[in-house]
């Protein structure tokens, strides 16, 4: 991590990723323009607070996919995506092809990366499926749909955790603490994602926010009896409800939410440990 020196009020406390990505332009023909709704539904109502604003950005077309097989790939940069945490990787095939992938963590321009159809290598950056991956292997960007490319474990630092392999499951950990069970014939990419110190890091000042397109957040406590189930009170009141509620009087934290005749219940080996 890059801590920075208070040299501003805006500066002071800020701390910031200390990863080398590259200054370089990215890739226009893996550009494409993404329109910013702002938290609003399509009769323009707010429907998530907080949204709105912020700079001008471009979505990059990530290959989740990464249907190259056996193709060896050389990293050519390692970019900052806005619409992600975590870094991506452009690679240059050797067909010719380049597409934009997300980076493990480790990787640096010029290592090299392969997607198998069956076991073999087992350094960070390779892809293969599931049931070719040794047991107790950190994996990311994960297909739960075999062929529709990865859906778990793709932000900053995430991984899930290839207990083993039974009949034609896999048996996953996720972060949460889950294990459950997953086609084997899905692929995964080996390691997991880059920066992982995401989490540490501090925006320095609210304009930062601003640029990202996050609203100011206003404290239920704050505000009045009929604007939040929390206002009201002289001074700073106690919440003066006895479990938690949102802005809408829902009862939040600790009310299970999944459906019970969810199909993938089945799937479901072991439920995440509750925080006491």
């Amino acid at each position: 991590m890059k801590i920075y020196k208070p040299t501003s009020p805006g500066r002071r406390g800020m701390i910031g990723s200390s990863a080398v990505l590259s200054k370089k332009k990215p890739l226009k023909r893996l550009l494409t323009f993404k329109k910013n709704r702002a938290g609003r539904n399509s009769a323009g109502r707010i429907t998530v607070r907080h949204q709105g604003g912020g700079h001008k950005k471009r979505y990059r077309m990530l290959d989740f996919k990464q249907k190259k097989y056996n193709i060896p790939g050389r990293v050519e940069e390692i970019e900052y995506d806005p619409y992600r945490s975590g870094h991506i990787a452009r690679v240059l095939y050797s067909d010719g092809e380049r597409a934009y992938i997300l980076a493990p963590d480790g990787m640096r321009a010029g290592d090299t990366l392969k997607v198998l159809r069956e076991g073999g290598e087992t350094k960070d950056g390779i892809r293969a499926p599931l049931k070719h991956i040794p047991s107790g292997a950190s994996i990311h960007n994960v297909e739960i749909f075999p062929g529709r490319g990865g859906s778990i474990a793709r932000s900053a630092g995430s991984a899930v955790q290839l207990l083993g392999n039974e009949g034609k499951y896999a048996h996953v950990k996720m972060p949460s603490g889950e294990i459950r069970k997953i086609l084997n014939v899905g692929y995964a990419t080996i390691g997991k994602v880059s920066n992982p110190e995401h989490n540490l890091e501090n925006l320095g000042k609210a304009g930062r926010s601003r640029w990202m397109g996050r609203r100011p957040t206003v404290r239920g406590s704050a505000m009045n009896p009929v604007d939040h189930p929390y206002g009201g009170g002289e001074g700073k009141a106690v919440r003066g409800t006895k479990r938690p509620k949102t802005k809408w009087g829902k009862v939040t934290g600790g009310r299970k939410t999944r459906n019970k005749k969810k199909w993938s219940n089945k799937l479901i080996i072991q439920r995440r440990k509750t925080k006491r």
